[in-house]
């Protein structure tokens, strides 16, 4: 009894001899436990009394939960269950305490990543504490990036994309409340202590959880998109626009993002410390150390890229665009102009990325096309981009009327003009039909105008009318390659009609020819390693394919099968002429057979776009025609964008391709001083440049240099001078002797 009563007193060093000796202090740790028990009963009727000894007892237990694993089994369901019922009426200190011994408890496989993420998730949207929120926050991330390192932990993943998807789903039967004038004041209400969060804010951390999962590249598949595309048709605003940014690209998410724990430490900021500390063996493999684990952590962040944008995993994207419409046309009138915009470029996205027809879209956008609505190039840009080439051409004629009737006339300024033609351009480049001739002789005119952006919008939409469709135009407007055009046949595709199929891939014959050429030079065959060719470009695949899949011998029993589906197989074949060496094809129409005798590579195809650049340039270099500079130019620009890991096609439209080449703007104050502070970088400081500047040694200028620069007027007045003309011819004499003896010596 001695031994207990002093190990009582002492919680620490009763702790260090359990884990030394279990078996030896099971009954002082079994009168622990009674005394948890008795006052864990009075804790949950008055949480004020004896709170502080509850918590060091609970630590206690924590800490030695692994050496009594029968008698605490009932220990981490006690915590979660006082945490989650009695919240509200905990002490800062008593919840913190509980939180950290269930993660404790985790650590120490005490519990499972399940049963802690069930007691975490509940506590996001009541805690009040940003300490205890991040913290939460924190270990949630962790702990599932943790059970994903080396393999996808899809049970753990399942549970909490279920738990997240319910998080989301038991707010949607309220009321949208809207964002407009006083409701704004209403749906910016903070986190709630009560068990239910109806504010949004349990939806909101689901939402928040979610998009970072994504972000860290730890969750890639369509569940996450799914949880997402639920937040987008939310009652509360703020989770609404939360989601519609994920689906976006918007980067306005990041700043809540725990930043701190990705950024990887500065690799010329540890060499310097090297190089100025005292230099050991210990300190030697620390910076290795170091500089592993960055590099390491650079190239586990750039494979966090997933392969696929959240739009395409989208599931029933049909559906999900016509709740888009109903949501946006049924609250018009309680969402602000910002929000009706994120709504209605989530839309044309969803439109213009799966080619989905939501026809009354088109219907309710015409009511915010004037010339003085707020944010009209953003409006703009969602018009184009929910248009595509399936589009009906009767649905988008009555928004290209009223687009050029409220944007292009006389009455409106220039810039007003030019973002109107750039936008029917732009709807008129995707869907050609939906444009009117005579509206197009009229849009054309404009390219005579005096104003730089006007006339390149006017000669823009000639030039796309010229290449898909010239019969629209005037026989003067039609230029000469549209003119040779129609006079050999060539008709314009019609609506709904798919383009022939391929027959070689264009540029093909300059790969060929380039092979060819390097054979000849080297007079050798040349063996490519496909491994090499394909190193850079793998793409991530399934880790649940087998290695054992390939290709299955079949014998054919040393019998050839002729399958033959022509009519005339038994006709004889006419023997075609040999193509003469003389008249040799032109590689531009040559049709080239090397796709079918080698399976091309990325860098292949790399090569081949170089190639047809090169041949692009000469072509610019022969002619001065302005067909081929834009070929370059759109060489050049697929070239960037696969650079930067981007389609060409995926590419979506910004408010510039709208308002187009504008003059430069006045700049205020603030971009005057950035202006002047970024002219002095790298620039000598201003001051003289005598004395110290252009000396070795710094210092000052001299006495006599200063003098030198003294006004003569000064000089004249000083006492010097004027005790020279006082001199008598004795103090002359003396002064030409010692000068005279100063100079021999």
């Amino acid at each position: 009894m001695g031994r207990g009563i002093l190990l009582t007193a002492n919680l620490p060093q009763l702790q260090n001899l359990i884990k030394r000796d279990p078996e030896g202090y099971k009954e002082e740790f079994l009168q622990q436990w009674n005394h948890y028990n008795s006052i864990r009963r009075i804790f949950a009727t008055n949480p004020d009394e004896q709170a502080t000894h509850f918590r060091e007892l609970v630590a206690f237990i924590s800490q030695v939960a692994t050496c009594y694993p029968k008698e605490t089994a009932e220990f981490p369901s006690q915590l979660s269950t006082l945490l989650l019922e009695n919240y509200g009426t905990l002490s800062p200190d008593t919840r913190k305490t509980l939180v950290q011994n269930l993660v404790m408890l985790r650590n120490k496989d005490v519990i499972t990543s399940i049963e802690l993420l069930k007691s975490l998730f509940p506590l996001l949207p009541r805690t009040t504490s940003s300490s205890l929120r991040s913290f939460i926050r924190k270990t949630i991330l962790s702990d599932i990036k943790t059970a994903n390192m080396r393999s996808k932990n899809h049970k753990l993943n399942r549970a909490v994309q279920a738990m997240l998807f319910g998080m989301v789903e038991r707010g949607m039967e309220g009321e949208v409340v809207g964002d407009k004038g006083k409701l704004r004041a209403s749906t910016g209400a903070g986190p709630t202590t009560d068990r239910m969060a109806n504010n949004g804010e349990e939806a909101m951390w689901a939402v928040i959880l979610t998009k970072e999962l994504w972000r860290k590249g730890i969750w890639t598949d369509a569940k996450p998109v799914a949880i997402i595309a639920l937040g987008c048709f939310h009652p509360v605003i703020k989770v609404q626009s939360a989601s519609i940014h994920f689906f976006l690209g918007s980067d306005e998410e990041k700043e809540d993002s725990d930043e701190e724990a990705d950024e990887a430490p500065d690799v010329r900021a540890l060499h310097h410390r090297r190089e100025v500390n005292k230099k050991t063996k210990s300190g030697d493999n620390k910076l290795r150390r170091q500089l592993t684990a960055a590099k390491k952590k650079s190239r586990n962040k750039s494979d966090a890229t997933p392969n696929f944008s959240g739009l395409q995993l989208l599931n029933d994207p049909q559906t999900f665009g016509e709740k888009l419409y109903d949501l946006l046309n049924r609250y018009d009138k309680r969402f602000s102009l910002d929000h009706k915009i994120l709504l209605m470029q989530l839309l044309s996205r969803v439109m213009g990325s799966h080619k989905l027809c939501v026809l009354g879209f088109y219907t309710y956008i015409v009511k915010y096309l004037t010339h003085r609505q707020l944010r009209v190039p953003a409006i703009l840009v969602s018009l184009a981009q929910s248009v595509h080439d399936f589009t009906p051409p009767d649905a988008v004629t009555p928004v290209i009327r009223k687009l050029a009737h409220e944007f292009v006339h006389p009455g409106v300024a220039s810039e007003v003009i030019a973002a109107g033609i750039n936008a029917i351009r732009e709807v008129c480049r995707r869907q050609p039909w939906a444009m009117e001739e005579d509206l197009l002789g009229d849009l054309v005119e404009y390219r005579k105008s005096r104003d730089k952006a006007v006339t390149s919008a006017a000669r823009g939409l000639l030039q796309l009318y010229r290449e898909v469709n010239p019969g629209m135009l005037k026989r003067r407007e039609r230029g000469k390659d549209a003119s040779l055009g129609m006079a050999a046949g060539t008709q314009p595709l019609a609506f709904c009609h798919s383009a022939d199929a391929a027959v070689d891939i264009e540029g093909l014959a300059l790969l060929e020819d380039h092979l060819q050429k390097l054979r000849d030079e080297e007079n050798v065959v040349l063996e490519e390693d496909d491994e090499a060719a394909w190193e850079g470009w793998d793409v991530d695949s399934d880790s649940s394919d087998s290695e054992s899949e390939g290709w299955i011998n079949v014998s054919d029993d040393e019998q050839e099968l002729h399958i033959s589906d022509s009519e005339d197989e038994d006709k004889p074949k006419e023997k075609l002429p040999a193509p003469d060496a003389e008249s040799a094809p032109d590689p531009s129409t040559r049709i080239s057979t090397l796709a079918t005798t080698k399976i091309l590579t990325p860098a292949d195809f790399a090569l081949l776009n170089d190639l047809r650049i090169q041949a692009a340039s000469k072509e610019v270099e022969g002619s001065s025609g302005s067909r081929a500079k834009r070929k370059l130019a759109t060489l050049e620009a697929n070239k960037k964008a696969i650079q930067a890991g981007t389609q060409p096609e995926d590419a979506f439209i910004s408010e510039n391709d709208i308002l187009g080449p504008r003059k430069k703007a006045k700049a205020d104050y603030a971009e005057r001083m950035a202006s002047i502070a970024k002219g002095r970088e790298g620039r000598e400081k201003f001051g003289s440049h005598k004395g110290k500047k252009n000396k070795a040694q710094p210092s000052s200028s001299t006495n006599r240099e200063k003098a030198r620069n003294k006004p003569i007027m000064m000089i004249l007045g000083s006492s010097a001078v004027r005790g020279k003309k006082k001199a008598s011819l004795r103090e002359k004499q003396q002064k030409l002797r010692a000068h005279i003896n100063k100079s021999k010596k």
